[in-house]
C-alpha cells in the first residue's frame, strides 16, 4: 500500500477505549454493516460520505478508522491523514475486532 499510514491493532484500539482515552472512532463501512454490529464508541460515517462530513472530525482529537478488513479505512486513514488530521487505521478491521460489538 502507497502512503504512510499510521497502524493500530484492534487490541491496542480496545487497551485505549478502556483506559478512556480520548478518541475519535470513525466507521466507514455501510450502513447495513454498521447495523450488523460495530464498536460501541465508534461514529457511522460511510467512505463515500467522508469528504462531505470532514467538518464533523475534531482535529485536536486522534482518529481510528475502521472498515470490515482494513481496505476502506486505510484510504480514509491516507485522506484525512493528508487533510491535517491525526488518524490512524484499525488493521484488519472489523473481523479482527475481538471486543463486544453493539447492533
Amino acid at each position: 500500500m502507497e502512503g504512510n499510514v499510521k497502524e493500530i491493532t484492534p487490541a491496542e484500539l480496545m487497551e485505549k477505549i478502556e483506559k478512556g482515552e480520548k478518541l475519535q472512532i470513525i466507521d466507514v463501512r455501510e450502513v447495513d454493516e454498521w447495523n450488523a454490529g460495530h464498536i460501541a464508541q465508534a461514529k457511522l460515517i460511510p467512505l463515500g460520505f467522508l469528504p462531505h462530513r470532514i467538518d464533523e472530525l475534531d482535529k485536536n482529537t486522534p482518529i481510528v478508522m475502521v472498515c470490515r478488513s482494513g481496505a476502506r479505512s486505510h484510504m480514509a486513514t491516507q485522506y484525512v491523514t493528508e487533510l491535517g488530521f491525526d488518524a490512524a487505521n484499525m488493521v484488519g478491521g472489523m473481523l479482527a475486532w475481538p471486543g463486544e460489538t453493539e447492533k
